[in-house]
């Protein structure tokens, strides 16, 4: 009201306070605010909001986005880029350059009354990665992202805003945990952190003392161990984690001593003032230390655009606020549903006769009932949080008539005290329900389907917002799929990462629907943990698709030897040299079948900087064959290697990236911008082999993913995303993985010895695709088996899958048929040996038609397409774990055997 705003007048020209924080109000309101703030500010204002899910969450009239935990469902981060950047233009146009989000506590308390939900989940790999997503989306609008709550309230069953948390965690626990996502953000270059207010004790035992108050946390841990700069933030010095000790002025002087920058809320400035000059005065802190935070907190103010007035235009502000949250909200719903159980195909898409929809936590009709009672002409009955036991006991006998119900759990508390706000009776309810043929969508916090763990069919939808009850009924009707991917523990049965796909695009089917003997198929389980056992791959993944359905799709062993992580079937893998006829050779069959490349004309044609070497004269289509006689590999790697450390010369690379170290390695090794360069000469200046004879090689694909680069304007790593894998819903598919995929789900490749010095994971193993940063022709692009049977099911129904058309079946016909005289190559494609039948040792196994292609890696990769059989085979392994060395995987021929166990359990 007046007088609140009288005292922030006061405060901002008596005390020149820094910066304001908005709590709620309208979005008018507040923009004609901060123009007023603004107009009478000495030093310009820092404003800030605290937004984890928009400006909605503190304003009226703006839309709110879902709140994290939703968001750690997806497995597309992406989607959190879009959405960080949706909310950095919301602030941006409110006037506001400081949101304090993303959230990076890892919830793996499911008490937690203050966190919860608005965690990213408890898997520390894609708390990490969805954090950095978000803060790089608000910083794409030029507003400073805050790490928080440093250094992790995510296991804490207290509020910090009643009273002060204790975390009673081993210093390595924290290390291993709870620090991870932080250590990330900061060398992602997160602008500010918000410091929590917690004892931890192995951090500083100082009794009562919170770690925003803390110089071991502070000044100890976030500065000189993590090595952040940047600017840090307290926690509301309000909140009873700190007040409950330290009085407000005491607070806020204790604050700058452990090394904080900023103050958040302090409450009584005068007194923080006072408490500020006392502790100089006592030598407990310096007008330098004071100078150096000052301009610290001035140069991003400058960075942040704040060196120009700018006034806050009110027209259409409230429109132009939620212009993209409708779009956002949508792709998020239908990407995070869980499909956690699901036991009965009349269910799901629903295609029983008799339908009803009970509407538990509700007594009338929402979005979601409507849209059932409309689809199925669906009974609609309700249970509210005040019915009792003789409304339940009515509603399980009405219910038993039906052949299908949907039971939407809706209205209840996201918080756990009380048992989410659920009632006995409900709860009752709830599992009573189960027993009937049901199948049940949760609308809110998934923690609460812990009273539901009896449940056969079931669905988390975390928000119980009409988009997402239209996405959900989506689901049900089979317009669309289950994705989501279940971010935290909630009980034994619903376990983080859970998440049933039961898809549009293959689909899955029994054996036997397919033409395929499932006994039989058995041998491939029995080959798959034979070489485990034996020391050849530490795990794998292998699919098998027939007649367009997924017949087989098993995951087996561990990510390494140390057998701490099992596999599971949607892990990424480094594919390595399938790279090249999954992205490289794909992407010029695009440019050739629109007209833009021709086969025929040569390297020199193409790539300016080719002409005038003997490489210019090499046509494309000897280059797709292997036969233009290009040096099959060059160990660019050694040439920046000290010969008697064996570590990468600094010469060359950087642990930090910056501007002139911008291309990725492996972790702390960024390669000089212009070595790139170097690279290609090394190529250009290497003999040629004999001309017309089949010479497999890195450096033919190499040229050939300059060549799609320099057609198309883009990148290798974009032209196929934009052309292929997101049209086809390949979201685990691409280069640079570490970018879109949580690091826990991509498998370690190997622990390298020779180059990087380190375990490589996440970054791809090949040496001369690491040294150009990640994307190359020849190797760099990750995937998990499922994403990448989409491909070759498009390619192997002649270029088309779901109704899109990416290729003419001619195209397909000429590029995966033999195209060499002098070997087995198609172009691009491996092939079977032309007298496969004839050979002792058949490749790639016996008993494939000639009208068979596909690619082997040398991570312990191959896909395989049958167009006579109708059959995908796609092979995953890590056998590079933990050397290259082991050659298990190809001595006792594994590939080979689990293909033909495949083709011996067609049915005749």
């Amino acid at each position: 009201g007046p007088e609140h705003i009288q005292e922030v007048t006061n405060s901002i020209k008596k005390y020149n306070v820094g910066g304001l924080c908005f709590f709620q109000g309208g979005p008018v309101r507040q923009a004609n605010l901060t123009n007023f703030y603004q107009s009478i500010a000495k030093t310009p204002l820092m404003i800030s909001i605290d937004g984890e899910w928009g400006l909605g969450m503190r304003l009226d009239s703006v839309i709110s986005f879902p709140r994290q935990l939703m968001m750690g469902a997806v497995t597309d981060s992406k989607i959190i880029f879009d959405f960080g950047k949706a909310v950095g233009v919301q602030c941006k146009r409110l006037g506001i350059q400081v949101n304090f989000a993303p959230d990076v506590d890892i919830n793996n308390n499911p008490m937690n009354p203050v966190i919860n939900d608005r965690s990213f989940g408890e898997d520390k790999y894609k708390v990490a990665l969805y954090g950095i997503q978000y803060m790089k989306g608000m910083e794409a609008s030029r507003v400073l992202a805050s790490a928080k709550h440093f250094p992790g309230h995510g296991d804490v069953a207290v509020d910090s805003h009643k009273d002060l948390p204790i975390i009673y965690k081993t210093r390595q626990q924290l290390d291993e945990l709870e620090l991870y996502p932080f250590r990330e953000m900061i060398k992602a270059g997160v602008g500010s952190v918000m410091v929590a207010h917690l004892s931890i004790p192995a951090i500083d035992t100082t009794a009562n003392l919170p770690t925003s108050l803390s110089s071991k946390t502070i000044n100890g841990l976030l500065r000189e161990e993590l090595g952040y700069q940047g600017i840090s933030f307290t926690d509301a010095l309000e909140m009873q984690g700190v007040a409950k000790y330290f009085p407000k002025g005491a607070a806020s002087a204790q604050s700058l001593i452990a090394g904080n920058d900023l103050l958040c809320l302090p409450g009584d400035i005068p007194g923080s003032i006072a408490a500020i000059r006392q502790a100089i005065d006592s030598g407990k802190l310096s007008w330098d230390i004071i100078d150096q935070k000052v301009k610290k907190v001035l140069l991003v103010k400058y960075h942040l655009g704040l060196n120009q007035k700018s006034v806050i235009d009110t027209n259409h502000l409230v429109a132009d606020l939620n212009l993209k949250t409708d779009e956002i909200k949508t792709r998020l719903a239908a990407e995070a549903l869980t499909l956690l159980k699901f036991s009965d195909n009349n269910l799901l898409p629903m295609k029983a006769k008799r339908v009803a929809y009970l509407g538990v936590g509700i007594d009338k009709v929402n979005a979601f009932s409507e849209q059932v009672q409309k689809d199925y002409q669906a009974d609609l009955f309700f249970f509210g949080p005040k019915d009792g036991a003789k409304k339940k006991d009515s509603l399980l006998n009405l219910l038993k008539k039906y052949d299908g119900i949907v039971l939407g759990m809706h209205n209840f508390s996201r918080r756990p005290a009380n048992n989410y706000g659920l009632s006995e009776q409900t709860i009752s309810l709830l599992q009573l329900a189960q027993n009937l043929p049901v199948i049940n969508f949760v609308f809110g916090n998934p923690y609460g389907m812990k009273y539901l763990s009896n449940a056969s069919n079931i669905v988390a939808c975390y928000e119980d917002d009409a988009i997402t009850q239209r996405a959900a009924a989506h689901l049900l009707k089979g317009q669309t799929y289950a994705k989501g991917q279940l971010p935290v523990t909630v009980c034994d049965q619903f376990k983080v990462g859970d998440g049933i796909t039961i898809a549009t695009y293959l689909p899955s089917a029994k054996p036997e629907q397919v033409g395929l003997d499932a006994e039989s198929l058995g041998r491939i389980d029995r080959i798959a943990n034979d070489a485990i056992a034996s020391g050849a791959m530490p795990g794998c993944v292998v699919l098998v698709a027939r007649n367009g359905k997924i017949a087989y799709n098993k995951a087996f062993g561990y990510t390494d030897f140390d057998k701490k992580e099992p596999i599971n079937t949607s892990m990424v893998y480094d594919l390595a040299s399938v790279t090249k006829v999954s992205a490289t050779t794909v992407a010029v069959m695009k440019l050739y079948e629109e007209g833009k490349l021709d086969l025929d004309k040569t390297l020199g044609d193409y790539l300016p900087w080719v002409k005038g070497s003997d490489k210019a004269g090499l046509s494309l289509r000897n280059v797709l064959l292997h036969q233009a006689g290009l040096n099959p590999f060059i160990p660019f790697y050694r040439e920046v290697i000290d010969t008697a450390t064996g570590i990468p010369k600094p010469l060359y690379f950087s642990k930090k990236t910056d501007a002139q170290h911008q291309f990725r390695a492996a972790e702390d090794l960024y390669v000089r911008n212009d070595w790139q360069d170097s690279l290609y000469q090394r190529i250009l200046k290497s003999k040629l082999t004999e001309a017309g004879k089949y010479v497999y090689s890195d450096n033919d694909f190499i040229f050939l993913g300059k060549v799609v680069e320099a057609i198309s304007g883009l990148s290798l790593n974009d032209y196929v995303r934009i052309h292929f894998y997101e049209p086809l819903d390949m979201s685990t598919t691409g280069f640079l993985p570490r970018k879109h995929i949580p690091l826990g789900n991509i498998v370690p490749s190997e622990l390298e010895k020779h180059f990087r010095q380190q375990l490589i994971r996440g970054d791809v193993h090949d040496e001369g695709a690491a040294m150009f940063g990640g994307v190359a022709g020849h190797a760099g692009l990750f995937s998990n088996a499922y994403d990448l049977s989409k491909l070759y099911q498009m390619l192997l129904n002649g270029g088309e899958l779901n109704g899109k058309r990416y290729f003419k079946a001619a195209t397909v016909q000429l590029f995966t048929g033999y195209n060499s005289q002098i070997s087995r190559r198609g172009l691009g494609f491996d092939k079977p040996e032309k007298d496969n039948g004839r050979r002792k040792e058949p490749y790639p196994s016996a008993s494939v038609s000639p009208y068979t292609y596909g690619h082997t890696g040398f991570t312990g990769t191959c896909v395989w397409v049958d167009p006579k059989e109708n059959l995908v085979y796609i092979f995953l392994s890590n056998r590079v774990t933990p050397t290259r060395n082991n050659n298990k995987l190809s001595s006792l021929n594994v590939r080979p055997n689990i293909q033909e166990a495949v083709y011996q359990s067609i049915l005749k």
